[in-house]
């Protein structure tokens, strides 16, 4: 994001900028909902680019060292790994470069014979081209089509941010919980973030793994469970996800965010009533 305008809670037209309002603009960027209503935004874009998707399967659990899961993950555009926390890698998604040599193996995994869904129980052509021929990015990046429902659709979602040199050792700390994790669970998937400077942001200042869970819609039981994989993940300082489902308690979430009270300071600024207030937000942010 380079350019926001917003209507404050005073009325007024307020745009910040990267260029104009540095100081601020990247408290800005993700505020959730408590700055303002955003009216436009101005994007950075790239030019067009072409990539291919391919997916490998059954990483195997003597190959899930922190290397060669780093190298997994680093050679190629995207990368995300599809597991079911039984020690190896069920799928390997790639989207690279069109123009560099589709691998048969993958660090270990095989080249799939045919396309394959993240959840087994679900439909493969409800997912993006897998046979490595080259297309638009915006086609390859998604791993959903447009037209059909994402993932299962019907499900829950947890998700936590620790740093990359820590994911191998996150994961394995987790695996013990895999008995009372599979029942529950439609899949889990690894993908990686780059470090950034937007102070609400899960990936501020660290290098990201981000162990994310899709569950069955059962609510309470998942609710029960989560506690026991947040204090696993406890050593890795996790950040969760903002908009997925978390009972880390707020005052150890704001903790992992150091310019929490600048942010604090720029939205008493711009809207001193707490007309953007709820519960969530002032949980989390402060009253």
């Amino acid at each position: 994001m380079r350019a926001i305008e917003m209507v404050t809670a005073g009325g007024d037209l307020l745009e910040l900028s990267r260029e104009s309002t540095p100081e601020v603009f990247d408290g800005a960027v993700l505020p959730m909902g408590s700055l303002g209503v955003f009216t436009h935004l101005t994007l950075d874009l790239v030019p067009a680019f072409t990539l291919r998707q391919s997916v490998y399967l059954d990483l195997p659990p003597e190959s899930m060292s922190q290397d060669v899961v780093a190298a997994a993950l680093d050679d190629a555009y995207s990368v995300s790994l599809f597991h079911s926390w039984t020690g190896s890698i069920d799928q390997i998604w790639v989207k690279q470069q069109f123009d560099l040599p589709r691998e048969d193996r993958w660090h270990g995994a095989h080249l799939a014979e045919s396309s394959v869904h993240p959840l087994p129980s679900m439909p493969p052509h409800h997912c993006t081209d897998q046979s490595g021929e080259p297309g638009p990015s915006y086609e390859r990046l998604p791993h959903f089509r447009m037209q059909f429902t994402p993932s299962s659709g019907d499900e829950i979602q947890s998700e936590y941010f620790v740093a990359r040199e820590d994911l191998v050792s996150a994961m394995t700390a987790v695996l013990p919980l895999a008995e009372r994790i599979r029942p529950l669970l439609h899949v889990s998937e690894v993908r990686t973030v780059a470090a950034d400077q937007l102070w609400l942001s899960p990936a501020y200042e660290r290098d990201s793994a981000c162990i994310h869970f899709t569950w069955k819609r059962l609510p309470e039981k998942v609710e029960a469970l989560l506690p026991q994989i947040e204090a696993a993940l406890t050593p890795f300082s996790p950040r969760p996800h903002w908009g997925k489902v978390s009972t880390i308690a707020p005052e150890v979430v704001t903790s992992l965010y150091p310019r929490l009270g600048d942010f604090q300071t720029l939205r008493d600024r711009l809207d001193p009533d707490r007309t953007f207030a709820n519960d969530y937000v002032d949980q989390f942010l402060g009253a």
